[in-house]
């Protein structure tokens, strides 16, 4: 009997809990989506993109540093080998994609910087195929490619299109700071308990964020003008609050939550649910029109989302380098 170094190719793992990771995605994606309902009248009582963004994301690192002080204190405390991941997950998946995103809104039209942000799927799934050598499925692929389209005709990418070198840039940085933090929150969510990584992610990210809209300039007088959400005449501070509570720290942790269920390039798709989510709060509460292209887009994009998630319950297989195992051979 001999012993001979055979290649054998060792799957990666089937996620843990698919069904509740999509649960969680999608309660995500709802939360994320009530941002723009949200924040839009508070922008028009007079708060700049930037203003809100910085409101946005203090208020909701206040609210959970004082959740977790009372509730579970011991997760204050980081280790100091997780501090370099927690200043990555806050200056750029918190800070940097909202910035950038609002920067391309500032100078292309909405529809062309939701869909450059939201291609953040397709970055993350170059990632996983060249860089971590997995193979996806061809249906994988496939629904990624089919929730893209859909997102194009959800944002009407066509309409008033122009170019701008800047708000282009912009727009593109938006999808790698996107695409690094589902990849960043992957592995943070399965180093640090999400609920941490959150609130440290989002102190880091309301710091950076202080330094383009410092608190002490905030226009305080207009939090107590009324603005018109839906029928009602509802607080700016009302607002801001619920954005910073739901729209933000709520839908933070049930994306990250997600990543400890799924692997990235499935959340990351599942997540292209938001600007439904929010174009049809926007028809709900706002009353922005919906069109038949967007109705339509929006069943292409759920329709390429669940191609995506009945996918991911198949284990996808690593490519190259292969683990070399001895197994035992008879001559």
């Amino acid at each position: 009997m001999t012993t001979e170094a055979v290649t054998k190719v060792t799957p990666q793992r089937a996620p843990k809990h698919a069904g509740r990771g999509t649960v969680l995605v999608v309660l995500a994606s709802v939360s994320f989506g009530s941002s723009g309902p949200l924040a839009k009248p508070a922008m028009d009582a007079g708060l700049s993109p930037q203003q809100v963004a910085s409101v946005r994301i203090g208020l909701a690192a206040l609210v959970l540093l004082a959740v977790v002080a009372v509730w579970r204190p011991a997760l204050l405390r980081v280790r100091r080998s997780d501090w370099k991941l927690l200043a990555g997950y806050g200056l750029v998946g918190v800070a940097a994609v909202q910035m950038l995103y609002f920067a391309a809104v500032s100078r292309i039209p909405i529809g062309i910087a939701m869909l450059l942000e939201f291609t953040s799927p397709i970055l993350v799934a170059l990632w996983v195929r060249f860089v971590r050598r997995t193979v996806l499925s061809a249906r994988m692929w496939v629904g990624t490619a089919l929730a893209m389209v859909g997102l194009a005709m959800v944002a009407q990418v066509w309409d008033g299109l122009r170019l701008d070198a800047l708000g282009l840039l912009a727009g593109v940085g938006a999808a790698l700071c996107a695409a690094t933090y589902f990849l960043v929150g992957e592995h943070g969510a399965n180093t640090i308990q999400p609920l941490g990584l959150v609130t440290w992610g989002m102190v880091v990210g309301a710091v950076a964020t202080f330094a383009f809209a410092p608190p002490w300039t905030l226009p305080f007088a207009t939090f107590g003008a009324a603005a018109e959400f839906g029928p009602w005449q509802v607080p700016v501070w009302v607002l801001l609050v619920a954005c910073a509570v739901v729209s933000t720290a709520l839908a933070y942790l049930l994306s990250i939550s997600a990543l400890r269920d799924l692997p990235a390039n499935v959340v990351s798709v599942l997540a292209l649910l938001e600007p439904v989510v929010a174009t049809s709060l926007a028809w709900l509460m706002l009353g922005q029109a919906l069109t038949a292209v967007q109705l339509v887009g929006a069943a292409v994009l759920l329709t390429g989302a669940t191609v995506v998630q009945l996918a991911a319950r198949k284990p996808v297989v690593p490519d190259l380098p292969p683990r070399m195992e001895a197994v035992p051979s008879v001559d």
